[in-house]
């Protein structure tokens, strides 16, 4: 809500004030989704290039599906943050992680990792139609909340958020007592 209110603020001093050539104008479509970090959008690029290079020379023909509602799975976890998105049965649509986005060590559970892969996770989405999902959160990480937040972000309707973390009903079995 802050962002929103430095945004409101700076378009307003833009719209009052006379605007000389050297200040910067702010983007007037506030709904289109930020660009990608350089770092990130050029280690994409890289694996688009080697991937094509290394494509087979068979391959299967694509169905192109075309799904408007789905579920998006969020595995947030100590060390990382993963990104699926489904259909309706559970069939993979798109997916990102935190390495994959060029991340590494401890970077790669912070909310901002996990903002970044659920940008490009919604981009490959968008391609077979995704408008609404609902959210299963797993895990403890950090880049739980700012993952369903990038979702809402990046155009996205959020229908429903369930937290499927496991937890354990009694345990393991404890040890059997020593004997002295």
């Amino acid at each position: 809500m802050a962002d929103e209110k430095k945004q409101d603020v700076e378009i307003k001093l833009v719209a009052n004030a006379p605007v000389p050539e050297t200040d910067l104008v702010v983007k007037s479509d506030l709904n289109a989704p930020e660009e990608l970090p350089e770092e990130v959008r050029k280690k994409l690029e890289k694996t688009k290039e080697e991937s094509k290079t290394n494509k087979r020379k068979i391959r299967k023909k694509k169905i192109d599906k075309k799904v408007s509602v789905g579920v998006a799975h969020i595995k947030a976890t100590y060390n990382n943050t993963i990104v699926s998105l489904t259909d309706q049965a559970g069939n993979i649509l798109a997916w990102a992680s935190a390495g994959m986005a060029g991340f590494k060590g401890p970077k790669k559970s912070t909310p901002y990792a996990a903002q970044i892969i659920t940008r490009i996770a919604v981009e490959k989405a968008k391609a077979f139609g995704l408008q609404e999902v609902s959210v299963l959160v797993k895990g403890v990480g950090t880049g739980r909340e700012s993952a369903v937040r990038a979702l809402n972000a990046n155009g996205l309707i959020v229908n429903s958020i369930k937290d499927v973390t496991p937890i354990p009903h009694n345990g393991c079995r404890s040890k059997k007592p020593r004997r002295v």
